[in-house]
């Protein structure tokens, strides 16, 4: 049987059709994806993410664990609340997870990691944990809402009191603010402005019920996806998983090399990748014509196949179909995808394709 979230009920009374995701029933649309798409570009929207696990790490030793464990270096952070998006990797380079770390205080540091993933990172995590030292907490008494859009942090305001407000007014993004009953961070995987609120699960179904009182209207799973494929935000286990390295996932950006003397999990594996001569690279594709792109199908250029597609669907914000794809690094302007023996004409473009509601592409 899945598992359920606190919210499972408000998502049946809103009418919303569920289906299993990663071992939880969840919503994949509340009637129609695509106008569940646009509101959350052009107004407000809120998302059930309280399947994604959150992990507190406790000790004085915690921060060269992080520094050791990840590939993005904590040692960025400086202020309390600020959020870094990282990859944690296995020796050889491949991705166990993406994931957001957040610096709470010089003992404290809060994980959020993927769903799917929960029972390999967790037994990752607690076994370089056991070196350093560090107290590893999954905090499954709290839900997550994800409100996003451009009027997301208007309405989450009108919820708040004077205390909350004065907190929040200069949160910066990528930054969290605990508030002791509830935890806000300006973080999202939409690709608009908005907040991820983590609440106590009790708690969770009351908070929802207000924001739909403000005008916030629950979005589902597919509409997530759409949004998030939109914004050039990879998807862990289509876009990069544990046979690809952040290199060649688009995600070379992630990765702190400097200071040299760092040794994180992966490091060695990742320069020699680089000194050997990445060879692939993580583009956009835009269909010029009719069609829909999906995930693991032929690029070709000139008959020769180059790579495969890791993410595709139509793009509502663009009314054409987007995907990305791994390719060859000399693949530059143009490819064909092979959809059902059909070589199909397509735009090779840098992600993201749509931020903040408008296009960052050029469409033909």
């Amino acid at each position: 049987m899945a598992k359920r979230t606190p919210l499972y009920e408000q998502h049946v009374i809103a009418g919303g059709k569920m289906v299993d995701f990663a071992g939880w029933d969840m919503p994949l649309n509340y009637g129609s994806q695509i106008e569940e798409h646009h509101v959350v570009r052009t107004a407000a929207g809120m998302f059930d993410v309280s399947h994604m696990v959150v992990v507190d790490l406790y000790g004085e030793r915690v921060r060269p664990f992080l520094q050791h464990l990840l590939a993005n270096d904590v040692a960025k952070l400086k202020t309390a609340g600020k959020a870094l998006y990282t990859c944690m990797l296995k020796d050889d380079g491949g991705v166990i997870d993406d994931l957001i770390v957040y610096f709470m205080g010089d003992e404290y540091f809060r994980l959020v990691v993927n769903a799917g993933t929960r029972d390999k990172d967790l037994a990752w995590i607690e076994a370089q944990a056991k070196a350093f030292d560090v107290q590893v907490t999954e905090r499954s008494d709290l839900a997550m809402i994800a409100v996003q859009g451009p009027e997301a942090r208007e309405k989450v305001a009108a919820l708040m009191n004077d205390s909350q407000r004065a907190a929040t007014q200069d949160l910066k993004v990528f930054t969290a603010v605990d508030l002791g009953s509830i935890f806000i961070a300006r973080t999202g995987y939409t690709g608009e402005d908005g907040y991820e609120i983590m609440i106590e699960d009790t708690q969770a179904a009351g908070l929802w019920d207000r924001l739909i009182e403000q005008g916030v209207e629950p979005i589902g799973l597919g509409a997530r996806d759409s949004l998030r494929l939109e914004a050039g935000m990879n998807l862990y286990g289509s876009d990069m998983d544990e046979t690809t390295s952040p290199l060649v996932s688009g995600l070379g950006w992630t990765v702190a090399l400097e200071p040299s003397s760092r040794d994180f999990i992966g490091r060695a594996a990742l320069e020699t990748e680089k000194t050997a001569g990445v060879q692939q690279k993580l583009v956009g594709l835009v269909l010029q014509g009719r069609g829909v792109l999906r995930a693991h199908q032929r690029v070709l250029v000139n008959g020769q196949a180059v790579g495969e597609t890791t993410s595709g669907g139509f793009s509502p914000s663009l009314n054409t179909s987007i995907a990305l794809a791994r390719v060859d690094v000399a693949v530059m302007d143009e490819c064909q995808v092979d959809v059902r023996g059909k070589q199909l004409n397509c735009k090779v473009v840098k992600p993201p394709f749509v931020r903040k509601g408008e296009a960052c592409i050029e469409l033909d």
